[in-house]
């Protein structure tokens, strides 16, 4: 049984519900925003059963966008991003697993008429997160793409950034969560079905992923949130030894960024006119915009929050006409452990 192959039989076939899964890698350890819970109330139980997600990536200011959920399996976060995107929106879940699917397109009528659609704004897709032109989906054609703890289960993960750079739009934006590991997987562990199930046999060492990143022309992303995986399951942590887990939730835009922080002396203000974030805005583990307090930013950063969707929400003071060097991006008691050699990230 090949790699895809034996994936599709561990979510289709071995798990019945996230109560089957041996650890925690693939199961969410951390609430969604105040703003989300009364959208997750209405999904219904059984979506909720047979989710398996290690964060909760979804971004604001989603209304009107075009959504691509990578990995959806039975359609949680697609059924939340439907109701978040409204009438003039649209959700495209991509999964490879047919079961997974039936069980989400099972359920499109009772989540229309929950969130009061007169026609469902989202559709899934059976295929490849590493084919997408082959489901149709067009260069520069998506807002948003997020993805739940399923990066890890590609076999061809530069592929998969590839062509998510390719299909999102010029300043859209890829929000993500996933596990990966302090070190890289021995070849040994990343063919154990149980360990590829898991999340685990698949994680990329973090410093691997930065690099594909660069190479497929991301030259700056940012860390949201990361906590550490606890393995309680004897087996599996001792089959793993010493090698540490983390789930990270990230975000990276399609713009043409720098793979430094350079300083031009530039200030952002948020307005706080997201509705959900009235007072703060949180673009990354170190960048806490709070409303009408200026915050001394790198040129990555002002394209960040002045060349996406979310440019309505902030004012920029200041131009790159005169550089000053490099800018000290690093993080005040971070979270992070991606070496320093790269930009904001």
């Amino acid at each position: 049984m090949d790699h895809l192959e034996s994936i599709k039989e561990y979510y289709g076939k071995i798990l019945k519900s996230n109560q089957d899964l041996k650890t925690t890698a693939c199961c969410s350890v951390s609430e969604p925003p105040a703003y989300l819970k009364t959208i997750v109330k209405k999904i219904h139980p059984e979506i909720s059963e047979r989710f398996y997600g290690c964060g909760s990536p979804i971004p604001p200011e989603l209304e009107g966008c075009t959504i691509l959920d990578m990995g959806c399996g039975s359609g949680r976060d697609a059924f939340i991003l439907s109701n978040l995107v409204g009438k003039k929106g649209h959700v495209i879940g991509i999964d490879m697993t047919q079961s997974q699917l039936d069980i989400a397109n099972q359920h499109k009528e009772y989540h229309r008429t929950k969130f009061e659609h007169e026609i469902s704004n989202v559709e899934f897709k059976l295929g490849y997160m590493e084919e997408l032109e082959s489901l149709g989906i067009k260069n520069d054609s998506i807002d948003v793409i997020i993805s739940n703890c399923v990066f890890n289960l590609s076999p061809h993960k530069e592929k998969v950034f590839k062509e998510i750079f390719r299909v999102l739009k010029p300043g859209g934006e890829l929000y993500f969560s996933d596990v990966f590991s302090s070190r890289r997987i021995p070849e040994s562990l990343a063919q154990d079905p149980i360990l590829r199930g898991e999340c685990l046999g698949g994680a990329l060492y973090i410093e691997d992923f930065r690099r594909v990143l660069k190479r497929v022309g991301c030259f700056d992303f940012r860390i949201m949130s990361k906590t550490k995986v606890e393995l309680s399951h004897f087996e599996i942590k001792k089959k793993i030894g010493s090698i540490d887990f983390c789930s990270i939730t990230i975000r990276a835009f399609k713009l043409s960024l720098e793979d430094q922080c350079e300083d031009y002396g530039q200030v952002g203000y948020y307005l706080g006119t997201l509705p959900e974030f009235p007072h703060e805005f949180q673009l990354d583990d170190h960048h806490m915009f709070k409303r009408g307090r200026p915050l001394l930013i790198c040129g990555n950063t002002a394209d960040m929050i002045s060349k996406t969707r979310y440019q309505k929400h902030f004012k920029i003071v200041g131009t790159k006409e005169i550089h000053y060097g490099l800018f000290d991006c690093t993080p005040k008691n971070s979270i992070q452990t991606i070496s320093s050699d790269g930009a904001c990230c």
